[in-house]
């Protein structure tokens, strides 16, 4: 099915700044949708004398006219002629009767879509008649904001350029609708409305009153306000602002309605947002405390590293230096994933970051004499932090095995290279030393016995050794990282 910037392009004869126009309402139609109870369907002109539908919106507080969605159908040839009226009169065409479908009587009203005073399409709003609904105080409400809506689509005034975009917690009609005229006082405020302010501790009646001064009245003295919230509460700006006061979060965003430029009042849209705050800062402190941990095992790792760094200084026997200088190698190298992680709120590492410094560890078992280019080629790209520190203390010890046994402490080059393709991963560890003697395999060290069991067992993957195309060893090592 094709989207709205398809069938713009595909069939409309509309300016750049038109297309973005009606891209701008159907961000932002829902409230109008939700405010008539009935659907949106936005009709453009298919350039062969007919129109395409090339949106539509249904709404969240009624029953739909539309079980199946409409985009890319074409107009019914016999509405052809009252949706070109009301596109070329640039007026709102109301229905003189109900339209039927199947077994249900539609009202339909068609909507110009103005932009820069030119009609460049029509919003046509049906609402289903099969459901008998009493005309409540509510409902007659949300029709006189509906009808004020579509009046400013049809004279260029809505959408708002300024509106802010989807916020986590934005308040819609369901939550809470309150009207406030040109002075900020409330002329409407629907129950759900009332029951946020009743949980701010606002006192009944709220109609008469200054919205802006019966909230400001609730926030806590030393409590940190918004700048925006008074221009939201007044209804000056199209945006959105939050109080949180006594324990609870309630959201406002405002919908400036306007007649011909002049400011006449606004919509208020409400939501108690408190749960999802609650959740918001459990999650942080949770991130908070994951970080402190990463950290403090950090600190215990480099500990132990020092730990065994002495222990190999103190050692006289060469093969008990050497185990210690390869074990505090190894937790050296888990430690810097550690550091990595503590200072990230992710689940995930950069690891091209820690690519660097694992290499230049593993380099350091290399005598002082011997001269050992390490090099990086390609990018690994974000690793899971489940399996970045396997993946670490992997390449760690290829290169140095690559040190070790492939240049034999000699001088020589090892070049680390990768290629990612979605969550496959592919490693080389080259070096250009001796290579594999004919029927050798790579040893069974302590190394390649913790190499091995990792890339099996941590990170699903396969490891292969052969003989480098320019002489020396490569290890191959293929992992999924999903």
């Amino acid at each position: 099915m094709a989207n709205l910037g398809e069938i713009l392009r595909e069939h409309g004869q509309l300016s750049p700044i038109e297309v973005e126009w009606l891209h701008l309402l159907v961000v932002d139609w829902q409230v109008v949708s939700d405010l008539s109870f009935s659907d949106l369907v936005l009709w453009v002109d298919d350039g062969d004398g007919g129109f395409v539908a090339a949106a539509h919106c249904r709404p969240s507080t009624g029953v739909t006219v539309h079980q199946d969605d409409v985009v890319g159908d074409h107009l019914p040839h016999g509405r052809v002629e009252q949706m070109r009226r009301a596109l070329s009169e640039g007026m709102i065409q109301h229905s003189t009767e109900p339209r039927w479908t199947g077994s249900y009587a539609v009202r339909e009203d068609l909507v110009p879509v103005v932009c820069n005073g030119r009609a460049i399409a029509v919003m046509a709003r049906e609402a289903n008649l099969g459901i008998a609904r009493s005309p409540s105080r509510l409902e007659v409400n949300y029709l006189a904001l509906a009808d004020d809506l579509c009046s400013m689509v049809s004279r260029g005034e809505f959408p708002q350029t300024s509106a802010p975009g989807a916020r986590r917690g934005g308040p819609r009609v369901g939550d809470g609708i309150v009207r406030i005229d040109s002075d900020g006082v409330v002329m409407y405020a629907s129950p759900n409305a009332m029951s946020c302010f009743h949980r701010l501790g606002l006192p009944d009646p709220l109609v008469g009153k200054v919205l802006a001064s019966v909230i400001s009245s609730r926030i806590e003295v030393h409590s940190t306000v918004d700048e925006s919230l008074p221009v939201v509460l007044m209804g000056r700006a199209a945006w959105q602002s939050e109080v949180d006061s006594h324990g609870v979060s309630v959201t406002f965003r405002a919908i400036p309605l306007t007649e011909y430029g002049q400011r006449r009042g606004a919509i208020i849209m409400v939501r108690d947002v408190s749960e999802i705050r609650i959740r918001e800062r459990e999650l942080m402190s949770k991130d908070a405390t994951i970080r402190e941990i990463h950290h403090r095992v950090k600190n215990n790792l480099q500990t132990v590293s020092a730990l065994l760094r002495l222990q190999a200084r103190r050692s006289e026997v060469p093969e008990v230096k050497t185990a210690l200088a390869e074990a505090q190698r190894r937790v050296a190298t888990i430690a810097v994933v550690h550091e990595n992680l503590s200072q990230t709120a992710t689940e995930t590492v950069n690891f091209d970051e820690l690519l660097d410094r694992i290499i230049s560890l593993a380099a350091d078992v290399a005598r002082q004499e011997s001269r050992v280019v390490t090099r990086v080629e390609g990018a690994v790209g974000m690793v899971p932090s489940a399996v970045a520190t396997s993946l670490a203390v992997v390449v760690t010890e290829l290169v140095s095995n690559a040190i070790e046994h492939g240049l034999s402490y000699q001088s020589g080059v090892v070049r680390v290279t990768a290629r990612r393709e979605g969550d496959d991963l592919e490693l080389h560890v080259i070096d250009d030393g001796a290579g594999l003697e004919k029927g050798e395999g790579p040893g069974s060290g302590l190394g390649t016995q913790i190499v091995r069991t990792l890339v099996a067992a941590e990170l699903r993957g396969t490891i292969g050794w052969s003989e480098s195309a320019g002489g020396g060893t490569d290890v191959t090592v293929h992992v999924h990282l999903g």
